[in-house]
């Protein structure tokens, strides 16, 4: 049976009930979520799913009543529409980021490169492009749960610098360099870079990048071909023209010094 969608949300035709758990039900259990959302209909499918997966769900329809709500409430993980009716969610992931380090995953029908990378830059965790299936959102808030926990839980990374010809990257002080040069990554940039530098010269899989940098059993492609670009741009490099990072198509993806 097809699932169908409503505004944006694939909801399965099946019972999601007690008795017949879904197998996308990979979030770790009674995560807190707030629901920044204003269509009603995508809120209430939204709730009534996130609630059969056993997470205590709260929702609002503005920006200003999602920054009352963090600001007395302790939660999770943010799911953030960007058109609000009081205020461009854009800002609003701003104006979060000044009260709280809470993850912040975008939920949003605009997928402008240009601004996916400014909020990426302005603090979100991720980003999802409506519509998009609660299987999709499922991985995600996972993935985003995952890391947040481990972090909380005092997990350390490597405190070695790793050197690879001109680039010097810190994985404790989460500081990369360019010949000198500091670079401005966002945090899922210096993730993907750090675990390619610790493995120079090896073609990694795409799909261990993904389980590994992005948490994630599935995925596509372009999430790791975006932040790729974005790198490379860093590098000041192309996939046409690269120095460090190179594509072998089909296969993976390795970081090695220029020849």
């Amino acid at each position: 049976m097809q699932p169908v969608t409503y505004a944006g949300v694939r909801r399965p035709l099946v019972n999601l009930g007690r008795g017949t758990p879904p197998e996308w039900r990979t979030v770790p259990p009674m995560a807190r979520v707030l629901v920044v959302e204003d269509d009603q209909f995508v809120r209430s499918a939204l709730i009534r799913h996130l609630t059969e997966a056993a997470h205590t769900v709260r929702s609002v329809g503005t920006a200003l009543e999602a920054l009352r709500e963090v600001a007395h409430v302790g939660f999770d993980v943010v799911i953030l529409d960007l058109g609000l009716p009081d205020l461009d969610g854009g800002e609003a992931l701003k104006m979060l980021r000044g009260i709280t380090d809470v993850p912040v995953i975008i939920a949003t029908a605009r997928d402008d490169e240009a601004e996916i990378v400014r909020l990426l830059n302005d603090g979100a965790d991720d980003y999802l492009t409506k519509p998009f299936s609660v299987e999709h959102l499922s991985a995600r808030m996972s993935a985003v749960l995952r890391r947040s926990r481990a972090t909380a839980a005092g997990a350390k990374p490597p405190s070695r610098v790793i050197r690879v010809g001109g680039l010097s990257i810190d994985p404790l002080r989460r500081q990369a360099e360019l010949d000198g040069t500091a670079l401005d990554l966002t945090r899922r940039e210096f993730d993907l870079l750090a675990f390619l530098a610790g493995r120079p010269g090896e073609v990694v899989p795409r799909r261990e990048l993904l389980a590994e940098v992005w948490q994630q059993s599935y995925g596509d492609d372009q999430t790791i071909d975006v932040h790729l670009s974005w790198l490379r741009r860093k590098l000041g490099e192309t996939a046409a023209r690269p120095r460090y990072l190179h594509t072998l198509r089909g296969v993976g993806v390795k970081l090695e010094p220029p020849q």
